[in-house]
C-alpha cells in the first residue's frame, strides 16, 4: 500500500486542515466540500487524515468493516457474537467518476445468481468505506442524483438497498470528503447546503511557503519512509488530539450565549433553515473539544463561521463580494469578533 503524505506535513491550508479534523472529531458534521486549485493537496489532506487515525477493530471476514461492539444485523452474517475480530486501517475509498448506482450501494451479485442460481447482495463502496472516509474528486461533476444518494446515506448513517427481490441494511457511516474546481461548474446549492463544511483553498501566493511545499513533496518522494519517521512526533501528538476530542466531545458544553449568537449570525445573513446553525454549533464544540476546552464559545464560533455558513447564503447581485468575506463581514458586525 502507498505511504500516505504524512497530514502534519502539509503546508498552510489551515482551513481545509482544521475542517477535516472536526468532521474526523464529530461525523455527525455531515462531510466536507473542498472547492479550489488543482494540486493544492485536497486529496492528500484527506487520504494523511485518514492514514492518521488509528487501526479499526472488525470482525474477521465482515465485507461491512462491521464494529465487534455493534449489535446492528449484518447482511454478511458476522452478527453472532464470538467471532474473532481483526485489525484494519481505517479505509479510505476513491469514488470514481461515472460510478453507478450499483457500484455505491451494492446490488445483486450477478455472479454467484448465474453460476450458483443464488440470489446474493455484492456490497458496494459504502460498505466499504463504512468507519473510513469517501472521498470523491470533482464531486460537481457527479451526477447529482449520486451525490444526493451519498449525502442521504452519510446523514443516516444507514445504507438501504431494496430492488431485485432484494432489501439489505447495512451500517454505513463515513467522513464524505468531496473537492472540486469550481471552474468546471458548481454543486446545485440545495446540494451544496447539505454539505456539513465548505472551505476554499488557493495555491500559495507566499513564496516561502511555495519553496518549502516543494521542499517537503521532493524529499517525500525520494524517501517516503525517512520523511514519515522526521514527522512522526507531531502525527502522534495530532492523533492524541482527535482521540481526546472524540471522547472529551459530549462533555463539552455549549452555553445558551454561543447558541443565540449562532442564531443572530445566521439571521443577519439570512440563511434558509436551521441547518446553519447546527452545523456552527457542532463545529465549534469540535474545535473546543480540540482545544480541551470545557465549553465551546463564541471565539469558537467566530473560528468556524465561515466554513460552516458560506456555502449556505443566497446570492446577492448587489454584493460583489466573496460569501467568504460575506461571512467575515457578519461574524465582525454580529459577534463583533
Amino acid at each position: 500500500m502507498r505511504a500516505a503524505f504524512p497530514f502534519s506535513a502539509i503546508v498552510g491550508q489551515d482551513d481545509m486542515k482544521l475542517a477535516l479534523l472536526i468532521a474526523a472529531v464529530d461525523r455527525s458534521i455531515g462531510g466536507v466540500m473542498v472547492f479550489g486549485d488543482r494540486g493544492t493537496g485536497k486529496s492528500t489532506a484527506a487520504r494523511a487524515l485518514a492514514a492518521l487515525l488509528p487501526a479499526i477493530k472488525v470482525k474477521a471476514g465482515c465485507r461491512y468493516n462491521c464494529d465487534p461492539q455493534s449489535t446492528m444485523p449484518c447482511p454478511g452474517g458476522c452478527t453472532p457474537t464470538g467471532m474473532k475480530t481483526a485489525s484494519m486501517p481505517v479505509p479510505f475509498v476513491d469514488l470514481p467518476l461515472g460510478a453507478t448506482e450499483d457500484r455505491v450501494t451494492g446490488a445483486l451479485d450477478i455472479e454467484r445468481a448465474l453460476t450458483r442460481g443464488e440470489k446474493a447482495f455484492e456490497p458496494g463502496l459504502l460498505a466499504r468505506a463504512h468507519r473510513g472516509f469517501l472521498y470523491i474528486d470533482e464531486v460537481n461533476l457527479l451526477e447529482d442524483h449520486i451525490v444526493d444518494l451519498l449525502l442521504d446515506v452519510a446523514t443516516s448513517g444507514e445504507n438501504l438497498v431494496e430492488r431485485e427481490g432484494l432489501s439489505v441494511r447495512h451500517a454505513a457511516r463515513f467522513v464524505l470528503v468531496g473537492s472540486g474546481n469550481p471552474e468546471e461548474g458548481e454543486l446545485r446549492p440545495q446540494l451544496l447546503d447539505r454539505f456539513g463544511l465548505s472551505v476554499e483553498v488557493r495555491t500559495p501566493s507566499n513564496l516561502e511557503d511555495r519553496v518549502e511545499v516543494i521542499r517537503r513533496v521532493d524529499a517525500f518522494g525520494r524517501d517516503p519512509a525517512a520523511f514519515i519517521a522526521q514527522w512522526q512526533e507531531s502525527e502522534v501528538a495530532t492523533r492524541k488530539s482527535i482521540d481526546r476530542a472524540r471522547k472529551a466531545l459530549d462533555k463539552v458544553d455549549v452555553p445558551d450565549a454561543t447558541l443565540e449568537a449562532a442564531s443572530r449570525l445566521c439571521m443577519a445573513l439570512g440563511t434558509d433553515g436551521l441547518r446553519g446553525e447546527l452545523t456552527l454549533m457542532r463545529a465549534a464544540r469540535a474545535v473546543a473539544a480540540l482545544e480541551r476546552r470545557k465549553s465551546a464559545s463564541i471565539k469558537h464560533l467566530a473560528r468556524v463561521a465561515p466554513m460552516a455558513l458560506r456555502h449556505r447564503l443566497r446570492r446577492n447581485p448587489l454584493d460583489d463580494t466573496g460569501s467568504t468575506v460575506r461571512v467575515e463581514r457578519a461574524v465582525d458586525d454580529v459577534l463583533g469578533q
